[in-house]
This record gives C-alpha cells, structure tokens and sequence, in this order.
C-alpha cells in the first residue's frame, strides 16, 4: 500500500536511522584472483601501458572519454592525474602476482544521498572475461555497500556499448534507462544508459556472486559449470 501524508499525497518511506555514507578511501581490497589497490602513477602507469598495448586495437578506448595514446608520457600524466582526484576515486586492478591489468572507479559520489557510480572501467585484454574481471567489480559492490554504507551503486554507459550493457546485466545491475543526448565526447553524441543495484538488492546479488566465484563453480579447464545470470536468478 502507498504511504500517503496528511494531504493524502503519496510519499517515500521513512529510512530510518541515515545519517549518509562515507568517502571512498586509499585502501587495497583483496579478493582469490585479484586485487583492488589505490592507482599510483610510479607503481602502475608503466606496467598498465604496456598490458593496453596488446590491445592492438586499441578498442578498450571507444567508449572511453581518453584515450588511446600514441605515447607513453601522455599516459603517465593522465594516470598521474587520476591518482590525485577525489571524486572520481581511482582504482588499480591487479593480479595474483600484483602486475597492474586494468583501472576502475568510485564517481559522482553522493555520501548524503548514499549513490556511487562505477565508472572509467579500462580492462587490459590478459583481465577481460576472466573471474577475475568479475571480482574486481564484486570487491568494488561490497565495498561500496558494506564498508561505506551506500543505497545505490549505479552504472552508466554509452548507449551503443552493447558489451558494457551485456556486462552490467550480466553483474546484475537493472537498467532504468535512456537519457538522450545526455554527453557530447570525441566529438559524437552519447546516449547515456543507466543501470543501478540498490542496498536491497545487494544480498541476493552478494550471495550470487560468490557462488560464482568459488573455486567449486569451475571444472579443472577454468569453465563456469553455472552462470552467473543464472545464479542471481535463482538466489
């Protein structure tokens, strides 16, 4: 039933007890098949560089407002940069050995409203459909819901990124969205489609996604015996 004021319009419930989430800070997550650690230009920028460069391609920058560089100074800077912000809150995703395979973020941080966004995700072609690329964004959900205390952990993207949206379904985002002509970057328009996880959705999706990262949910070739879209579908 809707909850209605003493004018008899319909209003949100009451969320008990907010007082606000808290700022993201430089901390290291750790999870089986990477690591989540604060970006630093002198430990990651080097090492980041060359693993994009096997991207020959360079299609990991489509979609991205930078990128792709002809040099690696340009790339150094840019890193250099993103270490320093504050909001977004910059993220070297390692592996096992702690070699630096891609970047993330913490965006558009709303601590009294309790939204984040993930965002600025940069996967190097050795992270990219590995359980690792998929832990590296579970460490950032929990961290976000658990650690800091958010509602609402969102995830936008340029409309015609169908990988990104496949990804983001896939993780168990719900899409809420179209915004038209949102964004002008490189030159061309973006639509900009939305997808969000609320804190009420978060057990469900936890609970999923490690079933899915357990070492039990691959044979001995490294293949997924369930999906993780069906394992948010059955939790």
């Amino acid at each position: 039933m809707t909850r209605r004021n003493h004018l008899g319009q319909p209003i949100g419930e009451d969320v008990l007890g907010w007082t606000g989430a808290k700022w993201p800070e430089r901390r290291v997550l750790k999870g089986r098949y990477c690591s989540v650690a604060p970006l630093s230009a002198k430990a990651h920028a080097r090492a980041l560089y060359d693993a994009y460069a096997r991207d020959e391609s360079a299609s990991v920058w489509t979609y991205m407002y930078v990128g792709p560089f002809e040099n690696f100074a340009d790339f150094e800077r840019l890193i250099a940069a993103y270490e320093v912000a504050k909001d977004p809150h910059y993220f070297a995703i390692l592996d096992t050995e702690g070699a630096p395979i891609g970047i993330a973020s913490l965006m558009r941080i709303k601590p009294d409203a309790g939204s984040i966004e993930v965002g600025g995700i940069a996967y190097a072609p050795v992270l990219q459909r590995t359980p690792a690329a998929t832990e590296a964004m579970s460490l950032l959900m929990r961290y976000a819901f658990e650690d800091l205390g958010y509602r609402r952990y969102e995830w936008k993207c340029d409309a015609l990124n169908a990988p990104s949206r496949r990804a983001a379904i896939r993780l168990g985002f719900q899409y809420e969205g179209l915004f038209r002509q949102a964004l002008v970057y490189k030159g061309r328009n973006r639509d900009t489609a939305w997808f969000a996880i609320t804190d009420q959705d978060w057990p469900k999706i936890k609970a999923a996604h490690d079933a899915w990262l357990s070492p039990d949910n691959f044979d001995s070739e490294g293949t997924q015996r369930q999906s993780l879209s069906t394992l948010i579908s059955s939790c």
